[in-house]
């Protein structure tokens, strides 16, 4: 058993813990960890991975699910609030198949628990031939742009550069092994027996990857399922609309 790494916002308050997405880590959630933090105590976590924790060869939604019961553990912590967005929501519906007893509610962010297309390949070869070798961040940055040229999805990839002890870059992310576990963090989210969190699916109004297909299967599989559409906002509903994404959290996390 391995400790993943977080952050911690607040004290003595009820805990809400935040799964990021892939390529993602816990300071992309600090911003808002920040102000739900006047509520909750917030837990952002490094997924396995990911971030400031441990590298493994092994990644599945289980094993996630089995970490943040760790962290649970570890933390002393019974019962929780989850919210998970993308793979981290994927995740979060893996830990309500087997704790569902430690989620008090879980709002899962623009993911289904259905296999998705491989549409992330570009990030994963972009970051596995980037010259860890240059003299510069901005030279990186140069090569990686002919590669990804939505100026966003660039800077979050960026987020994961670092130097070393000996002042050489390196990823936080164990982009080989996600690139070898990536059909699993694709694949479908088998729902053992219908679940019963009472549960908030948060779509970005121009993102596609929740159809209403999807929203049809949800309802048979969750016995307590709301969904709301956030306005102005695509995948990244967190970043891109943050008003209106706190304002339909906290609504149904207090209510």
């Amino acid at each position: 058993m391995f400790s993943l790494f977080y952050r911690k916002y607040g004290e003595n308050k009820t805990p809400l813990i935040i799964l990021h997405g892939l390529f993602g880590m816990s300071d992309n959630w600090h911003n808002i960890a920040k102000i739900l933090s006047e509520h909750f105590t917030v837990y952002t976590l490094d997924l396995r991975n990911h971030g400031n924790s441990p590298h493994t060869a092994e990644m599945n939604y289980k094993v996630m699910a089995e970490d943040i019961n760790n962290f649970m553990l570890s933390e002393e912590i019974s019962k929780a609030y989850l919210l998970g967005h993308s793979m981290g929501g994927k995740a979060a519906i893996m830990f309500a198949n087997l704790y569902p007893e430690k989620i008090l509610k879980m709002i899962v962010v623009d993911i289904a628990p259905k296999k998705y297309t491989k549409s992330h390949i570009k990030y994963i070869e972009a970051m596995q031939n980037i010259n860890l070798n240059a003299n510069s961040r901005k030279e990186i940055e140069e090569e990686l742009s002919s590669k990804i040229s939505n100026r966003d999805e660039l800077l979050f990839i960026l987020k994961n550069l670092e130097r070393d002890t000996n002042n050489k870059f390196r990823l936080k992310l164990n982009i080989d092994s996600l690139e070898k576990n990536y059909e699993n963090l694709i694949s479908e989210i088998e729902i053992f027996n219908n679940i019963n969190v009472p549960t908030l699916f948060v779509k970005g109004e121009n993102s596609s990857y929740i159809s209403k297909e999807d929203e049809f299967f949800i309802n048979q599989k969750f016995n307590s399922v709301k969904f709301k559409n956030i306005k102005k906002a695509g995948h990244w509903v967190h970043a891109e609309n943050p008003l209106d994404f706190l304002t339909e959290t906290l609504f149904f996390l207090k209510n």
